[in-house]
């Protein structure tokens, strides 16, 4: 089973994917112009990598961040199932990954990064 990873933040969504057993694979984020072009990319992702699953990180803290969350994956037209995993501190984790290895942009590298861990996350529980 295929499966991809989302991080959705208001300028960038982080990607993974997960093709073949437990090897997780950050993609390049996409960037947010607006929510329907979001959604749209998000889309054309899953399609292209032809994804049975979504997992899409969701944060146990902030009722304002879960309510966005939800509303971006109703924009989704989705025709394969869905599952929230929670991400709490998957971007800090994220970050730590990476300090000085590269000078820390904000290119969607963090984000990606942080999809990763979120679909990691969701495989060891399985």
């Amino acid at each position: 089973m295929k499966l991809a990873a989302i991080d959705i933040g208001l300028k960038r969504i982080g990607v993974a994917i997960c093709l073949t057993s437990d090897i997780v694979t950050p993609q390049m984020a996409i960037i947010r112009k607006n929510r329907n072009q979001a959604a749209t990319d998000v889309n054309t992702f899953l399609k292209e990598w032809e994804i049975d699953k979504l997992i899409v990180g969701f944060p146990s803290s902030s009722e304002d961040s879960q309510n966005r969350i939800k509303h971006f994956v109703n924009l989704l037209e989705l025709k394969i199932p869905f599952e929230f995993q929670e991400e709490n501190m998957s971007s800090i984790e994220a970050e730590d990954l990476i300090k000085g290895e590269i000078k820390y942009k904000r290119d969607g590298r963090v984000d990606s990064l942080a999809a990763k861990i979120i679909l990691e996350r969701y495989l060891q529980k399985k």
